[in-house]
Formats: structure tokens, sequence, C-alpha cells
């Protein structure tokens, strides 16, 4: 059994341990709030482009084109699928980087078609680096606090490649916070775009577009809407991504300072036996003296 001194000296330590996990929940805790905060505050927006998306297709069913255009013609390896794969900055975050690398391993691994990967995250950089898989795009910003301008500028650069023909299908491939303690690494089909998810929203807003004219013509109109959509989406993969994070951040340091304090525990256990220990040591060694000296 360890002396008093030494369990003393470990129970300090996990203590000093239990200071860094509570920070870092604390941490996590403030900037999830925030992170959804942000995106509720801005779904209002995005609500109301989808909707005029889905009023100009109603009135204008050819609107649009090249942004639903499938590409059916071209298949095998002639076909070309691009994969935006929203890792983390920093680990210590439990599973949630290794979830959402191996769903896009699998897909990639299950394409026989070619496909161009595109990256945000340092531990998704750098595992793919390790892996010698080629990275065609690596945004280097942060995927700690994501802004509209970073949304904005990802998503122009990856429709220019489809517009232009590069690819042929988009992913975005990231981490959804289903609620506060499950979250999921989910794919998800940004382009060609599916008339089926632009549906029209009943409010006071979307109505004003039943009489609107649409000028030069709805072609033009829907074309320089879409873009504002595709942000808007990723965005909310970017926000979704760095919610779920934290998210997991904060259960993983939960689950550390549980551990803590149960090692704490025992450990205090461990240090009264010992302290009893050497106090019996103690007393037992004056008496034997005491008796030693009558004799």
């Amino acid at each position: 059994m360890s002396n008093a001194r030494e369990i003393q000296g470990r129970i300090k330590s996990i203590k000093d341990t239990m200071k860094i996990t509570n920070a870092m929940y604390m941490v996590s805790s403030s900037k999830l709030q925030k992170a959804r905060r942000d995106l509720k505050n801005t779904e209002p927006y995005f609500y109301l482009i989808q909707d005029s998306l889905a009023k100009i297709l109603d009135k204008n069913p050819e609107a649009g084109n090249k942004f639903f255009d499938r590409r059916e013609n071209i298949k095998g390896k002639n076909r070309t699928v691009g994969y935006l794969v929203i890792t983390a900055d920093k680990g210590l975050a439990g599973a949630y980087n290794h979830n959402v690398i191996k769903l896009a391993e699998e897909l990639i691994d299950g394409d026989d078609s070619g496909n161009m990967l595109f990256v945000i995250g340092q531990l998704g950089r750098h595992y793919f680096e390790k892996k010698n898989i080629n990275i065609d795009i690596n945004f280097q910003y942060t995927a700690q606090d994501p802004n509209m301008n970073r949304a904005r500028h990802i998503a122009g650069r990856l429709t220019d490649l489809f517009i232009s023909g590069k690819i042929d299908e988009l992913y975005v491939v990231y981490t959804q916070m289903v609620n506060s303690m499950t979250v999921e690494a989910k794919s998800r089909r940004l382009l060609p775009l599916k008339e089926e998810r632009l549906e029209m929203q009943e409010n006071e807003l979307a109505e004003r577009y039943d009489s609107a004219t649409l000028l030069p013509d709805a072609e033009t109109v829907f074309n320089k809407i879409v873009p504002d959509y595709i942000t808007g989406f990723v965005y909310g993969a970017l926000v979704e991504s760095f919610c779920s994070e934290h998210n997991a951040r904060m259960m993983a340091m939960q689950t550390a300072t549980d551990s803590a304090q149960t090692m704490i525990k025992e450990l205090s256990i461990q240090y009264n036996r010992a302290r009893q220990a050497a106090i019996t040591q103690e007393i037992t060694e004056v008496v034997a003296g005491a008796r030693s000296k009558n004799k």
C-alpha cells in the first residue's frame, strides 16, 4: 500500500485535472449556446430564401435547370463526386472526429466513380494526409466560430465546380446534434438540388411573393438566389458540426470529472487506512518502548 504522502500527492494531481476538465466543460457550454443562438437568428432568412425558390419553381418549372441537372448520361469512373468533410481542429471530444471521418471513408471507398475531397478542420486534414488521401481543396478556415463569410466562400467555390462540370454531385459530410445526449454523423447531397426539399413556407412574409414580378426573368432570379440557399446549408452544417463538437466535448469532460471524483473517493479511503495504519504503528512502537523500559 502507498504511504499517506504519496496518496495525498495523487489526490492533489487529480483535483488539478478536475479544474481543467470543469473549465473546458464551461467553455464548451458557452460556445454551444452562442452557436445555437446564432443559427436560430439566421433560420428565418434562409427559410424565406427556400420559400422564394419553391414559389419560382411552382410558377416556372423550367427555372434553374442547371442546378437540378443530375447528369445521368455520365456514369461510372467518368462521374466525379465531391465530398465536403467537416471535422474539428482539436481532440478531447469523444468519438466526434472518429465518427465523421469513418463515414467519409466509407462513402469514398464505396464510390466506384472518381471523387474529389474538400476538408474543413485540422484533425480531418492531418488524418487524410497521413493516409495519403489526396485533398483537392484544403479550406484553411478554423472549424471554430463558423460565420457567414466563410460559408459563402466555401459554397461559392463548390458551386463553381458543379456549374463548370468538374464535379457531378456534391455531398456534405458533417455531424448533426440530434439532442443534448446524441450526435450523429450524416451525409447529405447538396448538389444537384432536389425539388422536393424546396418547400413553401406558410407565413406573412411568404405570402407577399404571390403577386411579385420577377425581373428580368424567373431563370435569372432563381440562379441568383440559389447560391444564397447553398450558403445557408453550408453555414448550417458548419454550425451543427461546431455544436456537436462542443456537445461531445462537454460529455467527455463530464465523464472525466465523474471518473476523477470516483478516484478521489477511493484514494481518500486508502489515505484514511494508511493514516490509521501509521498511527497504529506509532502507538505500537510507543507501547513496546514503554514496556521494554519498565522491564
